[in-house]
């Protein structure tokens, strides 16, 4: 006996028992396939809902990024019969025709392509908007899903700078059916591409949309640019900033379903020459990884800054650039420490994800909330730990280092490009020597690579140039073994899935202590602390890469060699 598609979705995690009442009311109430009453309600993604059909039915997913190029031509289909029916043609061999299908279980369909053809039909499973968009390129027009949620919009001939000047048919516009689904649609692809970031950067002639995946830039289907005033106060309403407000930067925050999942995502607006650029930073409470070891904490270093975060006082330093995981290893390092014997309160601009059991203060330097006034307080409410977001000038350095000296324990980060910077750049803010040496615990220091795509990952042979470089930097020992990624659809043929850390601990040995003493610079503690066994990040990096977890040009690119 099958089992029910909802028993299998609420083994499988995907669904829990209420979201699954939900669905049962909503199906009871409207009709239709539980199923597809999940995901219109936002309970569950359309992947998950395939995935869980398969299981159930014994039928295979057809994934489109291996399509053929060329229709399978059968007499007795029309095209507006396969957009009716929501199926498509996928394979013909040995008299039996392969059919991409929404509802696989959809009985009449396939008894009437079976009738108008002759040919046995084996069903296949895919998204709606996969077999619609395959069905207009193969067989119809050649339009997109997009293009023809575009097509839709009343008023798509009206010029950007019409709408711009008339603030009431822009709210208007931005509130229509077409221009809700086009933005819905942008930012649903991005989440199912796994992007961090969505940027809308308007230039003379074009809209363009580009998704940050796994640190890198990469383009996506936009919209018109005709559509760009739309798009971008659409946006704005969402996050509900000042849609007729276009000289100054605004930010705010949206929070939606998307894909089974609440998803958070935190808005940036800045003028530019050709209208607003827009920048979505995606925030997936359910992504992030609160797990040292995960996040790529080799097992030395596990033991080392895992006793390190546990002593009673002090500070710890995490530093990297923009976008290198920073904040993630200060949630992590929290959530190990997060008890009930413990009273943690952190100041962030921005709190990027909430952590239950912890005191989180948002930035609001325009009423004069700044990081320096709020540590003043935070000090005040008893906590053990302080988590202070960026160092940014010698008053927050201050009080931070007066914290930790005074029985806390305070974590914080700073933009350097190593660990030994750190401790140049708080000595050039003015910081006493003696009272850095004293208080100072550690300075981690951080990039993200890339990882190889597990199901693309093969054994190659780097180019002579390469080895010569590598030549200069590493010792080999005639074993190595080079990997890569291939590319397939699984990492979209970029050949990298997801992102792991490389590392750079700098212990406050006594050595280093005396050369602070001494406001020795960043290149002569860089050396000490070799000296005395550090692990740079470009050695960090090179244990990933004979791991066979990332590959030379990644750990090249973020270290800048």
């Amino acid at each position: 006996m099958k089992k029910l598609i909802g028993e299998i979705l609420i083994s499988s995690g995907r669904l829990t028992e209420d979201t699954l009442k939900a669905g049962l009311d909503a199906q009871e109430a409207h009709g239709g396939k539980i199923g597809m009453n999940l995901v219109k309600l936002g309970y569950l993604s359309y992947e998950d809902l395939l995935t869980g059909l398969k299981e159930q039915l014994g039928i295979d997913i057809y994934d489109f990024m291996d399509a053929e190029t060329e229709p399978v031509i059968v007499d007795g289909i029309s095209p507006k019969f396969m957009k009716q029916a929501k199926f498509i043609p996928v394979a013909l061999s040995g008299g039996t025709l392969s059919i991409a299908m929404s509802d696989p279980l959809d009985s009449y369909t396939i008894e009437a392509v079976r009738l108008a053809t002759s040919f046995g039909v084996s069903p296949l499973l895919a998204k709606e908007e996969d077999i619609l968009d395959a069905v207009e390129r193969l067989y119809g027009g050649g339009s997109t899903h997009m293009e023809r949620i575009v097509g839709d919009i009343v008023g798509g001939d009206t010029t950007g700078e019409q709408l711009e000047d008339d603030i009431d048919h822009l709210k208007d516009m931005a509130s229509e059916g077409p221009v809700i689904k086009l933005v819905n649609l942008v930012i649903t692809r991005a989440l199912e591409q796994r992007a961090s970031d969505i940027h809308f950067e308007p230039f003379e002639n074009e809209l363009k949309v580009r998704f940050r995946i796994d640190g890198v830039l990469h383009d996506a289907e936009a919209p018109p640019k005709k559509l760009q005033a739309a798009v971008i106060s659409r946006i704005k309403i969402m996050a509900k900033l000042n849609i007729a407000e276009r000289r100054l930067p605004q930010d705010g925050r949206i929070k939606l379903r998307v894909l089974g999942k609440e998803i958070d995502f935190r808005v940036s607006t800045i003028p530019t020459y050709y209208g607003e650029s827009v920048v979505l930073r995606i925030l997936d409470r359910q992504s992030v990884i609160l797990d040292l070891k995960k996040l790529g904490f080799p097992e030395d270093y596990l033991t080392d800054f895992g006793a390190m975060i546990k002593k009673p006082h002090g500070m710890i330093l995490v530093t990297g650039p923009t976008g290198s995981g920073k904040t993630t290893t200060l949630y992590a390092s929290l959530s190990t420490l997060n008890d009930e014997e413990k009273k943690i309160i952190t100041i962030e601009d921005p709190i990027e994800y909430q952590i239950n059991g912890v005191n989180q203060i948002q930035v609001k330097p325009s009423i004069g909330l700044t990081f320096a006034n709020g540590l003043r307080s935070i000090v005040r409410q008893d906590p053990d730990i302080i988590m202070v977001g960026e160092i940014r000038d010698a008053e927050t350095a201050g009080i931070a280092i007066q914290s930790a000296l005074t029985g806390h324990l305070v974590f914080s980060t700073l933009h350097t490009n190593d660990s030994a910077g750190a401790i140049s750049r708080l000595l050039d803010m003015g910081m006493e020597d003696y009272l850095l040496s004293s208080s100072l615990l550690a300075v981690l220091a951080q990039r993200l690579v890339r990882v190889i795509c597990v199901n693309c990952k093969e054994a190659f042979t780097p180019p002579n140039e390469l080895m010569a470089e590598l030549e200069n930097h590493v010792e080999f020992n005639g074993e190595e073994r080079f990997l890569r990624g291939h590319g397939c659809t699984s990492c979209s043929n970029t050949g990298y899935r997801g992102r792991i850390g490389i590392y750079e601990l700098l212990n406050m040995s006594d050595g280093i202590k005396k050369l602070i003493m001494q406001k020795a610079d960043a290149a002569a503690l860089k050396e000490f602390a070799v000296s005395e066994g550090l692990r740079t990040m470009w050695d960090d990096g090179w244990l990933k890469i004979r791991a066979g977890l990332t590959t030379i040009e990644e750990v090249m690119r973020v270290t800048r060699r």
